[in-house]
């Protein structure tokens, strides 16, 4: 039965072309945006997931970002307490030499203070931005020095987190040498021990710190592992596949020309029935 009051065809076709157009739509979304989940309306899960996601990553890259300057702290104060073993291990030396028979102690002396003054040098030197990890008067050893705090998830909890290590005090070390006088001394071979001493606590102190610099360098890695895992996951849920949506976006074309084509035919049928009257 054909009617002029209800054109079933044009109806089928019209829906189908409103079909084809929603779809043309999303996918030419998808291209633009990147993103097949760019809201709660397109997938409420992924989208609730991907957000959690994103957050606990920016929170982590901000964590490496604090541990880049502590890191860069650490190594400053390496650096000094290296330095501080060198100068001391040349200060042993000369209160060696200085048992020489012969050799002119006061002389002997003047060297001796002036590589005092260079490892005092030093340790004022090795700051970073205002922090002085190895000054005895800001960190005591045996004090433990928070560098990081961080925040860590447990299930839909928060926490903090924090790294510490324990304070370097390079200043003991130059008073130590500085109460050295092979000039004035009566017992060489106790100054020697002296001078040995505190080598060996200068080396302990760099060791300390390269241990620290090793730790948070492990620690930044793994963050840095931890955040691209969380990117690359975020990433498999809501961005869009874009070799799909471009096989996807020509299809949806030739089928909006077809159903246009469709409804255009539907559209001519009642104009069929006018002959029926000539």
């Amino acid at each position: 039965m054909s009617s002029i009051l209800t054109n079933s065809s044009a109806m089928n076709a019209l829906a189908t072309l409103k079909d084809v157009n929603r779809g043309l739509n999303q996918t030419q979304d998808r291209v633009s945006t990147g993103l097949k989940v760019a809201s709660g309306k397109d997938n409420a899960a992924y989208f609730a997931v991907s957000e959690t996601m994103k957050g606990d990553s920016g929170m982590f890259k901000a964590i490496n970002e604090g541990m880049t300057a502590t890191k860069n702290s650490v190594a400053t104060a390496r650096l000094g307490a290296e330095t501080v073993s060198d100068i001391a291990q040349q200060i042993v030396e000369r209160v060696a030499f200085a048992q020489t028979d012969g050799v002119d102690r006061a002389d002997v002396q003047l060297e001796i203070d002036a590589l005092v003054k260079n490892m005092g040098t030093a340790i004022e030197q090795a700051t970073f931005n205002g922090d002085n990890l190895v000054d005895g008067t800001k960190v005591g050893v045996g004090n433990e020095v928070t560098v990081v705090n961080g925040v860590k998830r447990t299930g839909a909890t928060f926490g903090t987190t924090s790294f510490t290590f324990e304070g370097v005090d390079l200043g003991a070390i130059k008073t130590a040498m500085e109460a050295i006088d092979v000039g004035t001394s009566t017992d060489l071979a106790a100054d020697l021990a002296t001078a040995e001493g505190q080598l060996a606590a200068s080396i302990t102190a760099s060791t300390s710190l390269g241990i620290t610099e090793n730790a948070l360098d492990g620690q930044m890695e793994f963050i840095d592992s931890l955040t691209d895992t969380l990117d690359s996951g975020v990433s498999s849920m809501v961005d869009a596949d874009m070799e799909e949506e471009a096989a996807r976006l020509q299809a949806y074309q030739v089928q909006q020309q077809l159903a246009t084509q469709s409804l255009s035919i539907a559209n001519q049928a009642p104009q069929n029935i006018l002959s029926l009257f000539r």
